[in-house]
Protein backbone atom coordinates (compact mmCIF):
# COMPACT_ATOMS: atom_id res chain seq x y z
CA UNK A 1 0.00 0.00 0.00
CA UNK A 2 3.03 2.32 0.69
CA UNK A 3 4.40 1.70 -3.03
CA UNK A 4 1.18 2.72 -3.98
CA UNK A 5 1.05 6.15 -2.09
CA UNK A 6 4.49 6.84 -2.93
CA UNK A 7 3.55 6.91 -6.61
CA UNK A 8 0.39 8.38 -6.32
CA UNK A 9 2.54 10.90 -5.08
CA UNK A 10 4.92 11.09 -7.78
CA UNK A 11 2.15 11.00 -10.72
CA UNK A 12 0.21 14.38 -8.82
CA UNK A 13 3.35 16.64 -8.06
CA UNK A 14 4.42 15.90 -11.91
CA UNK A 15 0.89 16.54 -13.20
CA UNK A 16 1.19 19.55 -10.99
CA UNK A 17 4.22 21.04 -12.52
CA UNK A 18 3.39 20.03 -16.08
CA UNK A 19 -0.01 22.39 -15.37
CA UNK A 20 1.80 25.30 -13.28
CA UNK A 21 5.71 24.96 -14.57
CA UNK A 22 6.67 26.43 -12.32
CA UNK A 23 9.62 24.51 -10.95
CA UNK A 24 7.98 23.87 -7.42
CA UNK A 25 6.45 20.61 -7.09
CA UNK A 26 8.79 18.33 -9.08
CA UNK A 27 11.47 18.04 -6.45
CA UNK A 28 8.44 16.20 -4.45
CA UNK A 29 7.82 14.21 -7.18
CA UNK A 30 11.73 12.71 -7.07
CA UNK A 31 11.67 12.96 -3.29
CA UNK A 32 8.42 10.38 -3.61
CA UNK A 33 10.13 8.30 -6.30
CA UNK A 34 13.22 8.04 -4.00
CA UNK A 35 10.60 7.38 -1.27
CA UNK A 36 9.27 4.48 -3.23
CA UNK A 37 12.29 3.19 -4.06
CA UNK A 38 13.11 2.71 -0.02
CA UNK A 39 9.85 1.34 -0.16
CA UNK A 40 10.75 -1.45 -2.83
CA UNK A 41 14.40 -2.62 -0.58
CA UNK A 42 12.16 -2.94 2.12
CA UNK A 43 12.67 0.05 4.60
CA UNK A 44 10.02 0.82 7.08
CA UNK A 45 7.58 3.77 6.43
CA UNK A 46 9.69 6.26 8.89
CA UNK A 47 12.84 5.83 6.73
CA UNK A 48 10.44 6.32 3.47
CA UNK A 49 9.23 9.30 4.73
CA UNK A 50 12.85 10.99 6.01
CA UNK A 51 14.21 10.01 2.67
CA UNK A 52 10.73 11.77 1.45
CA UNK A 53 11.74 14.64 2.85
CA UNK A 54 15.59 15.01 2.60
CA UNK A 55 15.79 13.67 -0.82
CA UNK A 56 12.88 16.74 -1.54
CA UNK A 57 14.76 19.37 -0.01
CA UNK A 58 18.47 18.35 -1.40
CA UNK A 59 17.29 18.34 -5.04
CA UNK A 60 15.36 21.43 -4.20
CA UNK A 61 18.59 23.02 -3.45
CA UNK A 62 20.64 21.25 -5.24
CA UNK A 63 18.76 21.64 -8.66
CA UNK A 64 16.58 24.44 -8.93
CA UNK A 65 18.91 27.59 -9.02
CA UNK A 66 20.74 25.75 -11.98
CA UNK A 67 17.43 24.85 -13.38
CA UNK A 68 15.99 28.35 -13.46
CA UNK A 69 19.37 29.46 -14.78
CA UNK A 70 18.92 26.92 -17.65
CA UNK A 71 15.12 27.94 -18.24
CA UNK A 72 15.89 31.56 -18.13
CA UNK A 73 18.55 31.92 -20.20
CA UNK A 74 16.74 32.41 -23.26
CA UNK A 75 14.89 35.14 -21.75
CA UNK A 76 14.46 38.80 -23.32
CA UNK A 77 14.18 41.93 -21.73
CA UNK A 78 10.86 43.85 -22.11
CA UNK A 79 11.18 47.18 -24.18
CA UNK A 80 11.41 48.96 -21.09
CA UNK A 81 13.93 47.02 -19.30
CA UNK A 82 16.03 47.05 -22.74
CA UNK A 83 16.72 50.81 -21.98
CA UNK A 84 18.40 50.91 -19.13
CA UNK A 85 22.02 51.69 -19.98
CA UNK A 86 21.17 53.33 -23.17
CA UNK A 87 21.83 57.41 -23.95
CA UNK A 88 19.15 59.48 -24.63
CA UNK A 89 18.74 62.81 -25.17
CA UNK A 90 17.01 65.75 -23.20
CA UNK A 91 14.21 67.53 -25.41
CA UNK A 92 12.66 69.29 -22.38
CA UNK A 93 14.90 70.33 -19.46
CA UNK A 94 14.84 67.72 -16.62
CA UNK A 95 13.83 69.63 -13.69
CA UNK A 96 12.74 67.25 -10.79
CA UNK A 97 11.21 70.42 -8.72
CA UNK A 98 8.84 71.30 -11.36
CA UNK A 99 8.40 67.90 -12.26
CA UNK A 100 9.07 68.06 -15.87
CA UNK A 101 11.80 66.65 -18.07
CA UNK A 102 11.72 64.93 -21.49
CA UNK A 103 14.37 62.78 -23.36
CA UNK A 104 14.40 60.84 -26.63
CA UNK A 105 15.85 57.31 -26.98
CA UNK A 106 15.44 54.92 -29.91
CA UNK A 107 13.59 57.46 -31.61
CA UNK A 108 10.28 57.44 -28.57
CA UNK A 109 10.09 60.18 -26.12
CA UNK A 110 9.48 59.19 -22.44
CA UNK A 111 9.18 61.59 -19.40
CA UNK A 112 12.45 61.75 -17.37
CA UNK A 113 13.55 62.46 -13.93
CA UNK A 114 17.06 63.05 -12.77
CA UNK A 115 17.93 60.43 -10.18
CA UNK A 116 20.14 63.15 -8.64
CA UNK A 117 18.15 66.02 -8.64
CA UNK A 118 20.53 68.04 -10.38
CA UNK A 119 18.81 69.96 -13.11
CA UNK A 120 19.68 68.72 -16.55
CA UNK A 121 19.78 70.77 -19.93
CA UNK A 122 17.97 70.65 -23.07
CA UNK A 123 20.00 68.51 -25.54
CA UNK A 124 22.28 67.17 -23.03
CA UNK A 125 23.19 63.40 -23.33
CA UNK A 126 22.01 61.33 -20.12
CA UNK A 127 22.80 57.52 -19.23
CA UNK A 128 18.99 55.95 -18.26
CA UNK A 129 19.54 54.24 -14.70
CA UNK A 130 16.63 52.96 -14.15
CA UNK A 131 12.45 52.66 -15.27
CA UNK A 132 9.78 54.09 -12.53
CA UNK A 133 7.02 53.75 -13.31
CA UNK A 134 6.63 54.91 -16.58
CA UNK A 135 9.30 57.66 -16.46
CA UNK A 136 13.04 57.04 -17.04
CA UNK A 137 15.65 58.08 -14.04
CA UNK A 138 18.34 59.72 -15.72
CA UNK A 139 22.11 60.55 -15.08
CA UNK A 140 24.04 63.03 -16.39
CA UNK A 141 27.50 61.74 -17.59
CA UNK A 142 30.13 64.11 -17.97
CA UNK A 143 32.33 61.74 -20.29
CA UNK A 144 29.15 61.31 -22.78
CA UNK A 145 28.55 65.01 -22.77
CA UNK A 146 32.57 65.52 -23.94
CA UNK A 147 33.16 66.93 -20.62
CA UNK A 148 36.56 65.66 -18.44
Amino acid sequence: MEGIFWLVIVVVMAIIEIITLGLTTIWFAGGALVAFLAYVFGANLVVQVILFVVASLLLLALTRPLAVEFLNKDRTRTNAESLIGKTAVVIQEIDNIKAHGQVNVEGQEWTARSVDGQMIPRDALVEIVEISGVKLMVRQNAQINGMP
